[in-house]
């Protein structure tokens, strides 16, 4: 018998524990971990966030959906590894820490034979004086969060109709965050239902953001086909901002937030402040916090994970200048080189280098998108490692499955509204994620397959995926043949 443990109930850590079980039979164990109760699709937190959905829409309990599936389910924490056992086993085990109905935390080992780490991000708020949830700005990255958000949104939306003006500042609360798309479908979300609401009038709407140009996304943009026409997402996303007149602030590090007021850094040296009435700035991610341990006791997490917190895995972590890296060097397999039971999916593996160009303001300040690994990436990157495992415990010969972020493709729709009559989409695809210019010397980008349209179809496409993923998470009937 072996035993699979996966730390997280996340995109990946959801999309990995199910193929498993499905794969391997009953004699066979696997474990989720997660400090959540429930399971929450994350891209439908933006419609929580401006009251168009509840909490109930966009999450549901895990334990049920993993007793049903015959998945063992502990509610509790990893916080650190033992990959080469104790001196009292070899058996390798992590560590949780589980709340005890009526007593205090403890500290749990469970033993694996193979680990999958897709722990996800730690939204590290503290990187930035005065961000987040509690103090100065709001959230949706949590579905609490984006419930809190949703109440001040409507708040103000109450004053304008009595004749107040708002400013709105959405967008990134730190000078080296990821997940810009977030952000940018909060914002259009945000206007369009200021204009639902009938105050469009009585507001300022600005998206503030730590990229270079609009459109970078952490991926350092894209040229896509359009009308016949090669357009960079820059201009692509400048579009849409300005048809909808939303003013923007690149190259931003937001330095920290009082009530009512935002202090930046621009990548020129310039500092200046902003004043505004709600304020939804995304924070940036670290690990964890996840240590490891050797057979005697001592500290190895540093062999383990890079500074950040990430897992390190088989890609190049050499340090070498960014126009020196290749798509090459990103992971294939998201194995740990050290420990080869060892795996990370989706965000909780520490990317080998920035896709965009990294830039750093006179004042030493880094400002630029960090590598995104969210979404349709985690989900694929969960099943491939979940497969690699399988066959090792099943006897299987041949090489680990792949799934490089350099040959893999993503989609991105952007939408604004959550019905089918009223809405519309900005909906993208890039092929490969992270650029190769070795295959494609001109744009590095295979253009047949990285594209940008703006319509309602794609806001239907959009509503549709809210519905079809749940359907998937919750495991219910042919939930395989609904890909990643």
């Amino acid at each position: 018998m072996s035993r699979v443990v996966v730390l997280g109930a996340g995109i990946a850590g959801h999309t990995a524990a199910p193929y498993l079980r499905t794969w391997l039979d009953k004699t066979h164990e696997v474990v989720v971990v997660s400090p959540q109760s429930n399971y929450n699709w994350v891209p439908s937190n933006i419609w929580l966030g401006l009251g168009l959905m509840t909490e109930e829409q966009v999450a549901f309990p895990l334990a049920p959906v993993y007793s049903k599936a015959g998945i063992r389910f502990e509610q509790a924490r990893a916080v650190a590894i033992h990959p080469e056992g104790s001196a009292d086993s070899a058996a390798p085990y992590v560590v949780v820490e589980k709340r005890i109905p009526g007593q205090s935390v403890e500290r749990i080992p469970i033993p694996y034979d193979y680990l999958i780490n897709a722990t996800g991000p730690k939204l590290n708020f503290a990187a930035t004086e005065g961000l987040g949830p509690g103090k100065h700005t709001v959230s949706v990255c949590t579905p609490d969060h984006a419930t809190e958000a949703a109440k001040e949104f409507l708040a103000l939306v109450e004053r304008m109709k009595q004749g107040a003006r708002c400013r709105f500042v959405v967008g990134t609360g730190h000078g080296q965050c990821t997940c810009q798309g977030a952000a940018f479908e909060y914002v259009v979300n945000l206007e369009f239902e200021l204009r639902q609401h009938g105050v469009r009038d009585k507001a300022e709407v600005i998206f503030l953001t730590n990229e270079y140009e609009l459109g970078d996304f952490g991926m350092d943009g894209a040229f896509i086909r359009r009308n016949g026409y090669i357009t960079p997402t820059n201009i692509f996303t400048e579009s849409v901002l300005a048809e909808r007149d939303i003013w923007s602030i690149t190259r931003a590090h937001v330095r920290k937030i009082e009530k009512g007021r935002v202090f930046y850094e621009t990548l020129a040296g310039e500092e200046h402040e902003l004043t505004f009435d709600m304020a939804m700035l995304l924070p940036p991610f670290a690990g964890v916090g996840l240590q490891a341990f050797d057979r005697a006791g001592e500290e190895i997490t540093a062999k383990l994970f890079a500074p950040n917190g990430f897992m390190k895995v088989d890609a190049d972590y050499t340090q070498k200048p960014y126009e020196q890296w290749k798509a090459a060097d990103w992971p294939r397999t998201y194995q740990c080189p050290t420990y080869p039971n060892i795996f990370a999916a989706g965000i909780a593996f520490a990317p080998p280098h920035p896709i965009s160009r990294p830039h750093t303001s006179p004042k030493g300040t880094p400002i630029f998108a960090t590598a995104p690994r969210t979404g349709m990436p985690s989900a694929t990157i969960g099943r491939v490692v979940a497969r690699s495992i399988a066959d090792k415990v099943t006897g299987k010969e041949g090489p680990l499955h792949a799934a490089s972020m350099a040959e893999l493709g993503a989609a991105c729709v952007a939408s604004s509204g959550s019905s089918l009559l009223k809405g519309t989409a900005a909906s993208m695809t890039v092929f490969p994620i992270v650029p190769d210019y070795e295959r494609y010397p001109k744009y590095g980008r295979d253009l047949k397959y990285t594209t940008g349209e703006i319509g309602l179809a794609g806001h239907w496409i959009k509503v549709i995926l809210h519905y079809m993923f749940l359907y998937k998470a919750r495991l219910h009937p042919g939930w395989r043949a609904i890909p990643e």
